[in-house]
């Protein structure tokens, strides 16, 4: 079995066993296997959230809002990154600024490394995206799957896809 089949086994493993739970996606055809393996950049993690604080962070309710950048400057961050892939203005509506990592579960909120566009539709997309991170989310704080876990989930999810 290949890293990437490990991950997606023993990531879908953690999450079987609540109905309401979709299996984490396999990697598209070409992935790069190296990608399940790696560690998600530090840059990309809000140091205030560990394993051993996610019950007085990310399992508080309202903790993302509370660290959430304003609009100012995530818009301005999102005009940056349209720009740099050569695209007009006009087209922001199509996309959202993602955080790689979720805030919901530990991620960076403002450092550049974590940030990134995100179609809002398609299989990849945002709309999807943020139904997985709150499932995370969810076994993070019943204790049925590390911090460090859903962090790598979702890393290999933007990595992988890409």
């Amino acid at each position: 079995m290949n890293p990437n089949q490990l991950l997606v086994l023993a990531l879908t493993t953690a999450l079987v066993g609540c109905a309401s739970v979709a299996p984490i996606p396999a990697a598209p055809e070409g992935a790069n296997p190296a990608v399940s393996e790696a560690q998600v950049p530090v840059q990309a993690l809000n140091p205030d959230v560990r394993q051993d604080s996610i019950h007085l962070t990310i399992c508080q309710l309202g903790y993302a809002a509370s660290v959430r950048p304003s609009t100012l400057y995530t818009n301005g961050v999102k005009l940056k990154l349209l720009r740099d892939r050569g695209l007009p203005a006009s087209r922001a509506p199509e996309f959202e600024l993602d955080h790689m990592v979720a805030l919901a579960l530990g991620g960076h909120p403002r450092n550049l490394v974590n940030l990134q566009l995100q179609p809002w539709e398609g299989e990849d997309g945002a709309k999807k995206k943020d139904q997985f991170e709150r499932k995370l989310q969810t076994k993070v704080c019943a204790g049925e799957l590390s911090l460090a876990e859903a962090q790598r989930s979702l890393f290999y999810w933007r990595t992988g896809a890409q």
